[in-house]
């Protein structure tokens, strides 16, 4: 677990870090109308959120995820643009979305510990809180209310991924 926790730590080592996202609680709350992640939430919740996430600043070209990396953490895209890339068969990097403020990237290596499906770039000058397993039992455990939000959102958020996807896949083939 130590081992885990250490690379993930060294992927947000390498950005610099703006400490408690209590400082940009404000701004948070402000993407509720915009972002559906937030959709639910009141200005209490966005603070009592904020304090179980710290927020970091990426410069454009730097890597805030590494597909295949361990992962146990989420972001939200507070400021900038995030490009995702996944590797095609050939190791060729293929564009798969812009990632905009409000907008959340690396849920499913919270939720299941596994690697890290993509690799995400900060497009532009980009700042994001992130909000580590570790924090999301802590919330649930101390918070309940709040972690029960948290969680059916995030499971509304990857049941609709899932379902854009699959429709992407059935349009493919029956191309």
């Amino acid at each position: 677990m130590a081992e885990k926790a250490d690379s993930i730590n060294k992927r947000l080592a390498t950005l610099e870090n703006l400490g408690e996202a209590t400082v940009v609680a404000e701004q948070i709350f402000g993407m509720v109308g915009n972002s559906t992640f937030f959709s639910e939430l009141n200005r209490e919740d966005v603070g009592k959120l904020a304090s179980f996430m710290q927020v970091y600043r990426a410069r454009p070209g730097e890597i805030i995820i590494q597909e295949g990396d361990p992962g146990d953490y989420m972001l939200l895209l507070i400021q900038g643009q995030v490009d995702i890339f996944k590797k095609g068969r050939r190791g060729d990097e293929l564009h798969m979305t812009l990632v905009l403020p409000g907008m959340t990237i690396g849920e499913m290596s919270m939720i299941d510990g596994e690697p890290r499906f993509a690799t995400c770039v900060a497009k532009e000058p980009s700042i994001f809180a992130v909000l580590t397993r570790d924090n999301m039992v802590k919330i649930v455990l101390d918070q309940p209310k709040l972690g029960a939000k948290i969680l059916i959102k995030l499971v509304t958020l990857l049941s609709q991924r899932l379902r854009q996807t699959s429709q992407k896949l059935l349009d493919y083939m029956v191309r």
